[in-house]
Protein backbone atom coordinates (compact mmCIF):
# COMPACT_ATOMS: atom_id res chain seq x y z
CA UNK A 1 0.00 0.00 0.00
CA UNK A 2 3.00 2.32 1.09
CA UNK A 3 4.57 1.85 -2.05
CA UNK A 4 1.16 2.59 -4.09
CA UNK A 5 0.84 5.54 -2.50
CA UNK A 6 4.67 7.26 -3.03
CA UNK A 7 5.02 5.85 -6.50
CA UNK A 8 6.82 8.22 -8.75
CA UNK A 9 3.35 8.20 -11.13
CA UNK A 10 1.57 9.58 -8.20
CA UNK A 11 3.80 11.84 -7.38
CA UNK A 12 3.73 12.96 -10.58
CA UNK A 13 0.37 13.01 -11.32
CA UNK A 14 0.24 15.48 -7.35
CA UNK A 15 2.37 17.92 -8.44
CA UNK A 16 0.53 18.57 -11.93
CA UNK A 17 -2.09 18.91 -9.97
CA UNK A 18 -0.92 21.21 -7.30
CA UNK A 19 0.52 23.27 -10.36
CA UNK A 20 -3.20 23.46 -12.14
CA UNK A 21 -4.21 24.76 -8.96
CA UNK A 22 -1.95 27.19 -8.04
CA UNK A 23 -2.16 28.56 -12.03
CA UNK A 24 -5.74 28.67 -11.16
CA UNK A 25 -5.37 30.47 -7.87
CA UNK A 26 -2.91 33.13 -9.39
CA UNK A 27 -5.43 34.14 -12.49
CA UNK A 28 -3.59 31.53 -15.19
CA UNK A 29 -5.59 29.35 -17.48
CA UNK A 30 -7.75 26.61 -16.21
CA UNK A 31 -7.16 22.81 -18.10
CA UNK A 32 -9.06 23.39 -20.93
CA UNK A 33 -7.34 26.52 -22.02
CA UNK A 34 -10.18 29.40 -20.35
CA UNK A 35 -8.62 32.16 -18.33
CA UNK A 36 -10.02 32.08 -15.34
CA UNK A 37 -9.96 35.03 -12.61
CA UNK A 38 -8.22 34.64 -8.99
CA UNK A 39 -9.03 32.43 -6.48
CA UNK A 40 -12.39 30.65 -6.42
CA UNK A 41 -12.88 32.20 -9.87
CA UNK A 42 -13.44 35.54 -9.43
CA UNK A 43 -11.58 38.19 -11.20
CA UNK A 44 -10.79 41.64 -9.58
CA UNK A 45 -13.32 43.61 -12.16
CA UNK A 46 -17.57 42.60 -12.40
CA UNK A 47 -19.20 42.00 -16.16
CA UNK A 48 -22.95 42.72 -17.00
CA UNK A 49 -23.81 39.48 -15.89
CA UNK A 50 -22.08 38.87 -12.24
CA UNK A 51 -23.48 39.89 -9.34
CA UNK A 52 -25.60 42.94 -8.58
CA UNK A 53 -24.33 44.00 -5.46
CA UNK A 54 -22.00 43.12 -3.02
CA UNK A 55 -24.98 40.76 -0.91
CA UNK A 56 -24.98 38.61 -4.16
CA UNK A 57 -21.50 38.47 -4.40
CA UNK A 58 -21.46 37.16 -1.20
CA UNK A 59 -23.76 34.98 -1.51
CA UNK A 60 -22.38 33.20 -4.78
CA UNK A 61 -18.83 32.89 -2.42
CA UNK A 62 -20.65 30.78 0.30
CA UNK A 63 -22.18 29.01 -2.46
CA UNK A 64 -18.81 28.36 -3.99
CA UNK A 65 -17.42 27.18 -0.54
CA UNK A 66 -20.33 25.33 0.47
CA UNK A 67 -20.28 22.99 -3.22
CA UNK A 68 -16.58 22.68 -2.37
CA UNK A 69 -17.44 21.09 0.98
CA UNK A 70 -20.18 18.72 -0.34
CA UNK A 71 -17.68 17.71 -3.16
CA UNK A 72 -14.96 16.90 -0.57
CA UNK A 73 -17.61 15.26 1.45
CA UNK A 74 -18.59 12.78 -1.57
CA UNK A 75 -14.82 12.06 -2.25
CA UNK A 76 -14.39 10.77 1.19
CA UNK A 77 -17.61 8.92 1.20
CA UNK A 78 -16.32 6.96 -2.09
CA UNK A 79 -13.05 6.60 -0.58
CA UNK A 80 -14.30 5.14 2.52
CA UNK A 81 -16.80 2.47 0.43
CA UNK A 82 -13.71 1.61 -1.34
CA UNK A 83 -14.49 2.80 -5.28
CA UNK A 84 -11.65 3.22 -6.29
CA UNK A 85 -10.67 6.91 -5.61
CA UNK A 86 -7.18 7.27 -4.89
CA UNK A 87 -6.10 8.89 -1.70
CA UNK A 88 -4.51 12.18 -3.21
CA UNK A 89 -7.76 13.53 -4.65
CA UNK A 90 -9.34 13.00 -1.15
CA UNK A 91 -6.77 14.70 0.63
CA UNK A 92 -6.16 17.57 -1.94
CA UNK A 93 -10.42 18.58 -2.34
CA UNK A 94 -10.14 18.07 1.94
CA UNK A 95 -7.65 20.57 1.69
CA UNK A 96 -9.08 22.82 -0.67
CA UNK A 97 -11.94 23.02 0.88
CA UNK A 98 -10.98 23.61 4.12
CA UNK A 99 -8.65 26.63 2.49
CA UNK A 100 -11.66 28.38 1.07
CA UNK A 101 -13.75 28.00 4.24
CA UNK A 102 -10.68 29.45 6.08
CA UNK A 103 -10.51 32.52 3.42
CA UNK A 104 -14.32 32.99 3.80
CA UNK A 105 -13.98 32.79 7.96
CA UNK A 106 -11.35 35.50 7.94
CA UNK A 107 -13.28 37.83 5.04
CA UNK A 108 -16.32 37.76 7.33
CA UNK A 109 -13.72 38.81 10.52
CA UNK A 110 -12.48 41.67 8.37
CA UNK A 111 -15.89 42.83 7.32
CA UNK A 112 -17.48 42.29 10.88
CA UNK A 113 -14.29 44.48 12.02
CA UNK A 114 -14.86 47.53 9.70
CA UNK A 115 -18.39 47.40 10.54
CA UNK A 116 -17.68 47.52 14.04
CA UNK A 117 -15.28 50.66 13.38
CA UNK A 118 -17.85 52.47 11.36
CA UNK A 119 -20.50 51.94 14.46
CA UNK A 120 -17.82 53.71 16.72
CA UNK A 121 -16.55 56.11 14.80
CA UNK A 122 -17.81 59.59 16.33
CA UNK A 123 -20.21 61.58 14.19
Amino acid sequence: MIEKINSQGNIQAMLQTLRSYQSQAAGGMDEDGNKVGGLNGLSGSQSTQGPSGFGDLVRQSVDKVNAAQMEATKIASSYERGEGVPLTDVVLSMQKSSLSFEATLQVRNKVLKAYEDILNMPV
